[in-house]
């Protein structure tokens, strides 16, 4: 007749924390969620108040005032960087379309489809920089902006 060895428990004080026993089988604990940091949610709608300019491309004229405008009325208690940002978004963007009203008057002298031909891809190039930037944390600010709201 053959023996079989019963595996002894040690006692709790005796071993060793996270040495196993033959009761206690080496297993990876998986580790719980970390849980999303707390700025997540502000760089996500100071993004959005950068992305929301491109409304112009569904309400024109004043679509790229309008959807900044929205967000920062919305956020801008809730979330520091939301108010710097929707500000900033705002600036430009009433800068830019200052800008676009002179270009199309200089239209009649030629010279004003090259500059609103720029003006508009300066526009776009620097609205994504600046919703990469806001993405990140980071408050940017637009070249060429005139600081109508403080």
């Amino acid at each position: 007749m053959k023996k079989r060895s019963v595996p002894v428990k040690a006692e709790p004080a005796q071993r060793e924390p996270n040495k196993p026993t033959a009761v206690q089988p080496a297993v990876a604990q998986p580790k719980p969620p970390q849980p999303a940091p707390a700025k997540s949610d502000e760089n996500m709608w100071a993004m959005f108040c950068h992305l929301s300019t491109f409304a112009v491309f569904i309400f024109p004229f004043f679509g790229n005032i309008i959807g900044p405008l929205i967000i920062w009325s919305i956020k801008k208690d809730e979330y520091p960087l939301v108010m710097d940002q929707g500000k900033e978004a705002m600036n430009f963007q009433i800068s830019m379309t200052i800008y676009a009203l002179v270009s199309i008057v200089l239209i009649f002298i030629v010279i004003g489809i090259p500059i609103l031909i720029a003006l508009g891809l300066f526009d776009i190039v620097v609205t994504i920089i600046a919703m990469v930037k806001a993405g990140e944390g980071v408050a940017y600010r637009y070249p060429l902006a005139i600081r109508f709201i403080s």
